[in-house]
């Protein structure tokens, strides 16, 4: 019961931020894109993330269906965000982690993002999109077709 309040995804992405902040802080090595430009592409990485989320969240709750990854969807929601990507609100927490480690100048936590892209896809869409096939069969394969899985 207490797992699908903790296995979910914003713990992944503040673990990762948690490192990125440690990295920036404590374990430089001397590496930096401290320059105005990524400064100013991580704010809107940040930004654009969380915009993201809450646009896929405001759609979500308009088809009152769940956003919790371990619960079956009532509705396939395709409108809004969701007709330019299955998966905004995970493409938004990639952006802000991204964006994050931008502005901390985290250099080595870079690496973090494609880590971050494939525990999501491996513990949370794969499965999320298994169930939605079983659930909506011929809706969910136009979907698939329609629209792409991150952007």
């Amino acid at each position: 019961m207490i797992r699908q309040y903790i296995d979910i995804p914003p713990v992944w992405l503040i673990g990762a931020l948690t490192i990125a902040w440690f990295q920036s802080t404590y374990v430089t090595l001397g590496l930096s894109l401290d320059w105005p430009i990524v400064q100013f592409v991580g704010g809107l990485s940040v930004g654009g993330g969380f915009l993201l989320i809450f646009l896929a969240v405001i759609e979500m709750w308009k088809h009152k269906t769940t956003i919790m990854p371990h619960q079956t969807a009532n509705t396939l929601v395709t409108q809004g965000i969701f007709k330019r990507s299955r998966n905004p609100i995970y493409l938004g927490d990639t952006f802000i982690l991204l964006g994050f480690i931008l502005t901390w100048d985290a250099v080595l936590s870079l690496s973090l993002v494609p880590a971050f892209v494939w525990i999501i896809e491996r513990r949370y869409i794969e499965p999320e999109e298994d169930r939605l096939r079983r659930k909506f069969r011929l809706e969910f394969a136009r979907y698939l077709q329609q629209t792409r899985r991150w952007m």
